[in-house]
Formats: C-alpha cells, structure tokens, sequence
C-alpha cells in the first residue's frame, strides 16, 4: 500500500515524505525497504526517502519518549512500577542515557519498553533526542541501502514475481528482529 501511494505521488514530494513519515509510525523497518524498492523503481528520490525515514522513526522514538512521561503524571502508573526507587532509577539513566539509548536502537524488542521508561523516569530528553537520532542515521541508513541493493536485485530477477519477493525480504527482516529479541529475553 506504501508503493501505491508513493507511485501517485510522484510529482508531490512534500506529500511523498509526509507519507514515508506516517508509514514509519506503523512499522519501521517494512516502511524503509519499501521507500527503498520505491527509490530503486524512481517513485521517490533518495533525499527525500532517507530525510522522510529520519524524521519519522526519530519523532515517533520521541513520541514514545512522551508517552513515558505522561504515564508518570498518572497516579495509577507508579503503583505498577516493580522495580528499584524511582531516583535510582533517573540517576543510572542519567549516568548511562546516550549510550543505553543508542544501543537499544540495535537490539529488538528493547526500544518500547526503553524509551517509555525514559520519559517516565524523565531521562534528559536533549540527550535521548540526541542518541535516538545518532542511532537512526547509522541503523536506518544500512538497511536502507541493503534494501536498496536486495530490492533492486529482486527487482531484476524475479519479474511478475518480485513482489513476493520484496514481501519475503521484508518478512525476513521482522522475523529475524523477533527471533534475535526472543533468544535475548530467554539469556534473561
């Protein structure tokens, strides 16, 4: 569906890049392979694929960010917290929130949990912005052009069939991300 609206919208790259944006707040990775299938195809260019990604996965990491931080104004929300003193909790992030934050980006299945408890426990929102977007560029960027490349090739070679193909390379992608956060959360 992202491939179709960006085809009709080839002659309105402001609108191209809202929708890149939205797309990422519904799955991020499947929203950078296709905006980079749409790149190799020329619905798309490459700035404005690459700044529509940044922004939207970087502002829907601060989103979750505030999500964190109106639950800590709910009464409710604190009463469920199980875990070490708050004021601990604000000072390890503090001491660690640049480095714990720009990993996260990595790892799967850390990111939900990670930065709604940053806005909960009010980790530096400067310093998480910043580490949210340092991430971004790194991570995104790589899957990006491997998406980039991959697409391009299924492209060429799978014919009336490479969209299965692009629906595989993205299943793939989401499933190895679950599987890597499922062998973690069992080491745990």
């Amino acid at each position: 569906m992202l491939d179709h609206f960006l085809e009709l919208t080839t002659s309105q790259p402001l609108v191209q890049v809202l929708i890149v944006i939205l797309a990422t707040f519904v799955l991020e990775d499947a929203a950078t392979v296709i905006t980079a299938i749409q790149v190799h195809l020329h619905t798309i260019s490459i700035p404005h694929a690459l700044i529509a990604l940044y922004v939207g996965i970087v502002v829907g990491d601060v989103g979750l960010y505030a999500l964190g931080a109106l639950a800590a104004r709910w009464p409710r929300a604190k009463r469920w917290m199980a875990a070490p003193p708050e004021q601990m909790q604000q000072t390890w992030l503090s001491k660690n929130l640049f480095w714990v934050v720009f990993v996260s980006r990595f790892v799967p299945g850390t990111r939900l949990p990670l930065y709604t408890a940053c806005g909960f426990f009010r980790a530096g929102l400067l310093v998480f912005t910043a580490a949210t977007t340092c991430a971004t560029l790194i991570w995104t960027t790589a899957l990006f052009l491997l998406s980039l490349r991959v697409g391009g090739a299924l492209l060429a070679h799978l014919g009336a069939w490479r969209w299965v193909g692009v629906a595989g390379f993205i299943a793939v992608i989401i499933l190895m991300g679950r599987l890597v956060a499922r062998s973690k959360k069992r080491k745990m």
